[in-house]
This record gives C-alpha cells, structure tokens and sequence, in this order.
C-alpha cells in the first residue's frame, strides 16, 4: 500500500522542515510548500491525503486555500488540518466556515497533531471503503 500523503503549508521553514520531519517519522509522504499559490499549484497537481495548513502565509491565506481545496469538488474529500498561531474565536470561526476539519493552535505538542492527523485519515478510508 502507499504511504499517506501529507502537504504542509508554513511560511516558516523551520516549522515547516520540523513538521516535514514529524510526518516522515511515521511514514507519511510529506512534501512542504511556503505560501498559498504553492499550496494550490501542489493540490492541483498531486492531491495529498490531508493538508496541513498555517494561516499566515504569503500569497492566498490559509483560510483562501482552505476554502479553495473545499470549494472544489476533486479535492473537496481532503481533510485540512489548520495549524496556527491566531487563537481568537473569529479565526477559529473563519476555519469553520472555510470547511476546515481540525483547528490547532501554535504552540502544539507533537502528539496531539499526530493523533488529529491519524485520525482524519483514518476516517477518509472509512468513508472511501464505504462509498
């Protein structure tokens, strides 16, 4: 069987190489893009299995990927996991409205993000072996 794919969008790429690093520890297909407009441009040519998304990137904000990936219908079955440092309950409300299907805040422990993100997928197979 493939590995699971896992996009991340940081702007940071010290986040973004640690969290690289976190999902290839436990086999995941990670690839790692810096802004919004890479993170569509790798959605539309590849799409993961769930995208790892930060909100304050260059380009389109998270909350615009987000609300693309969900918008269209080839890759509206993604998880995104939005992964942020804003906490305020109008952000996590933006991510609700943007179609997002986890709303973690910065700082994180590891193990929580890799539990949501376990999760997730695990539920997209279900759902895959369903339909």
């Amino acid at each position: 069987m493939a590995k699971e794919s896992i996009l991340v969008v940081e702007g940071e790429q010290s986040l973004r190489e640690l969290q690289t690093i976190l999902f290839s520890s436990k086999g995941y297909a990670v690839t790692g893009v810096e802004n919004g407009d890479h993170a569509l441009e790798a959605v539309a040519k590849r799409p993961p299995d769930l995208v790892v998304l930060d909100v304050t990137i260059s380009g389109a904000d998270g909350f615009q990927v987000c609300r693309a990936i969900k918008d269209d219908s080839q890759t509206a079955g993604i998880p995104v996991v939005i992964l942020t440092a804003r906490k305020s309950s109008h952000d996590r409300e933006r991510g609700r409205q943007a179609g997002a299907d986890a709303y973690l805040t910065k700082p994180f422990k590891s193990s929580h993000l890799l539990e949501v993100v376990a999760g997730l997928l695990s539920a997209r197979q279900t759902c895959a072996r369903d339909a």
